[in-house]
């Protein structure tokens, strides 16, 4: 009998991300066991960039699904062209004050490169609808994690929130 054993240190890209570690916005951890039975879309946030307005959407889709299970988890990135060069308090008053955004918030991470969060190892292994995987093009790229932790779907930057197949797969998710 041979049995396999999960440490959960050298995590394959199909690994739930719901073991993943990461830190909360502002301090302690952001846990995202908690969100285990829940379907997720992660997204890689920027207070400074043309697709910031995105934010609004994103706020939209996280009321009009919480109660049915679903969450928005914005990731702030400054990796792109420095589109995100705030405190973890300047970010979380200006998502708040701008565009009212009560989804939860990580802290600020590397999505791309080798000091890639392991919550974006997990994720970028899943393409897109083009067939892009791999490294996070631009702030605003949405992935939708199952219930299960395993991730569903990549949308690009480009793709708003309550663009017609965001909607599909989130209502997909949610079952």
């Amino acid at each position: 009998m041979t049995t396999v054993e999960s440490s959960g240190s050298a995590a394959s890209p199909q690994s739930s991300v719901l073991d993943v570690e990461i830190g909360a916005l502002q301090g302690g951890s952001a846990d995202l066991a908690q969100y285990a039975g829940r379907a997720v879309l992660v997204v890689n946030v920027a207070s400074k960039c043309g697709l910031t307005p995105q934010y609004e959407g994103l706020e939209r889709l996280h009321e009009r699904y919480a109660e049915k299970g679903f969450t928005v988890l914005g990731v702030p990135c400054n990796q792109f062209m420095g589109q995100e060069p705030g405190s973890a308090e300047e970010i979380a008053e200006f998502c708040s004050a701008t565009y009212g955004v009560t989804f939860p918030m990580t802290e600020k991470v590397e999505v791309n490169g080798e000091g890639r969060h392991p919550l974006y190892t997990r994720l970028t292994g899943t393409a897109d609808a083009e067939g892009h995987s791999g490294d996070v093009r631009w702030n605003f790229e949405k992935f939708l994690v199952g219930r299960d932790g395993t991730v569903l779907a990549r949308f690009s930057p480009q793709t708003e929130p309550e663009s017609p197949e965001v909607v599909a797969a989130v209502e997909g998710a949610l079952g």
